[in-house]
């Protein structure tokens, strides 16, 4: 229970009705669990307006409402009403109270960028968890809290969520927290209430505009850069083209980290390295630390997000040798993730699941020696169109070979699917072949691998099922490797 007064201690607000002495005996944004002696948050949602529940809250026994437009509540309710400028804003700022301010207890880590976040994330993780912390994670795949993992479901979570993972955390023992915040986050504030002790930003690209998401470039630009009014020291790839814009404002100190030779923290002398079905990059890290290092993840971007994790880490005083180790033993599930399958040929798993993200790894790994590139990939149903269009003509262009198979096909059929991305691929003349089971894809791009080869099974990622006509069924690529291998008698 909390004092309605000191919840609402660091917000601005005006008390429409009703006594700031009540007792609350708890916090809720949901009108569905509204219960007796609550303070009940009005939040506008995409298909609901919790304002047009705040009389039946009140008639509910709510002990209060929080609002931002005007609400009227049964004469006979002993509802206390309060009026803020934006109730999201406000819910920040009181569940923060509610469970005790729990940010103040955790170093807090924030990085938000088009690309790069969720493997910096857990390289993050990595390298201090090497040195002796005990990290908390929120990110796109899960939530980790010591031994427990949940699943996520938005990149960062609504800002009630985001408060009582931090009392968790801080509760089960943790010193830092490691976080990806979205631009939705920032800008439906779900990430205040608190400020970062460390924002990192890594690229970016025109993504995310749309009618449910951001009205324009300038708006998902404007909304990144809101994390560098909300942070303490802010860490920046200078060598993105919109660093300055997105800094533009800050009240942070600033960092940069990057290849080129203005930024702060700079790699040198890139190496890739393929060696028995693994790809890699050596570096020399320079500036702000010396040091050689190697990320056991391929590509120039890999790069990027290695110096992302050693800009940050280098302020807990981790040693060298920590990070080095750590580079070398971090692995991101479903993101570039190499599964052991031959000593001939590399096998891997990745997200890519658009044409911009296909793209960006095919020519990634067009860069190492290899024998052929094998494409393995589907497309969502009840998806756009030219996104299959667009898959199918990045991988003609970019594969050797694509095996066409199935993804989530959701509601649709998927050889209709298949059919969209092969008019795609036919623009290229790229080779391809379709195996609409995705297992029996996966098998015989196994059984025909090459000495050299490079196998991307691109889509799911860290997904660990299929989803077929509203049913969600198990099926994690990495379970389907293994039972192939053991089929054929393959160990490693």
């Amino acid at each position: 229970m909390k004092r309605l007064k000191e919840l609402l201690e660091e917000l601005e607000y005006t008390c429409e009705r009703g006594s700031l002495e009540k007792t609350v005996e708890a916090v809720v944004y949901d009108s569905r669990r509204v219960s007796p002696g609550c303070l009940f948050v009005c939040i506008r949602g995409a298909n609901f307006d919790g304002h047009k529940a705040a009389p039946e809250a009140a008639a509910r026994g709510a002990a209060v409402i929080v609002a931002s437009e005007p609400v009227e509540l049964p004469a006979k309710a002993d509802t206390t009403l309060i009026y803020v400028k934006d109730t999201r804003y406000a819910l920040a700022f009181l569940a923060a109270a509610w469970f005790d301010h729990p940010a103040r207890r955790l170093t807090t880590i924030g990085i938000t960028g088009t690309k790069g976040k969720t493997t910096s994330t857990y390289l993050v993780k990595s390298i201090l968890e090497n040195a002796g912390r005990k990290v908390g994670l929120v990110g796109t795949i899960e939530v980790i809290i010591g031994e427990e993992h949940i699943h996520a479901v938005n990149t960062t979570p609504e800002s009630y969520a985001l408060q009582e993972y931090f009392y968790k955390m801080a509760e089960a023992g943790c010193d830092t927290v490691v976080m990806e915040v979205s631009s939705q986050a920032l800008m439906l504030h779900r990430t205040q209430g608190f400020v970062f002790d460390f924002g990192i930003f890594t690229n970016l690209e025109p993504d995310h505009i749309g009618p449910n998401e951001h009205a324009s470039f300038e708006d998902y630009l404007h909304c990144k850069s809101l994390l560098f009014r909300q942070c303490r020291v802010g860490i920046i790839n200078c060598d993105d083209a919109h660093w300055q814009a997105v800094t533009a404002g800050h009240t942070c100190s600033l960092e940069t980290y990057g290849l080129s030779e203005g930024a702060g923290l700079r790699a040198q002398d890139l190496r890739f390295t393929n060696r028995q079905g693994y790809l890699g990059v050596a570096f020399h890290v320079s500036g702000l630390l010396e040091m050689d290092a190697e990320i056991a993840m391929p590509g120039r971007f890999s790069v990027y997000n290695a110096l992302t994790a050693i800009a940050i880490c280098r302020h807990f005083g981790v040693s060298k040798e920590d990070i080095q180790r750590a580079l070398l033993a971090a692995k991101v599930k479903g993101r570039i993730e190499m599964v052991k399958v031959s000593d001939q040929f590399t096998l891997m798993i990745d997200y890519a699941h658009n044409a911009m993200a296909l793209k960006s790894l095919l020519t990634t790994l067009k860069e190492y020696e290899h024998g052929r590139l094998v494409c393995v990939f589907g497309c969502g149903g009840n998806r756009s169109r030219e996104r299959r269009f667009e898959m199918g003509e990045v991988s003609g262009q970019l594969a050797d070979l694509t095996v066409i198979t199935s993804d989530n096909p959701r509601f649709e059929e998927p050889e209709a699917i298949i059919a969209d991305i092969v008019t795609g691929m036919k623009k290229t003349g790229g080779k391809y072949l379709e195996i609409p089971d995705r297992r029996e894809a996966i098998a015989y791009a196994i059984d025909h691998g090459q000495p050299g080869d490079i196998i991307v099974l691109a889509g799911k990622g860290h997904e660990d099922y299929q989803e077929i006509k509203g049913v969600k069924y198990p099926m994690d690529e990495r379970n389907l490797i293994a039972d192939i291998l053991a089929e054929r008698g393959i160990v490693f």
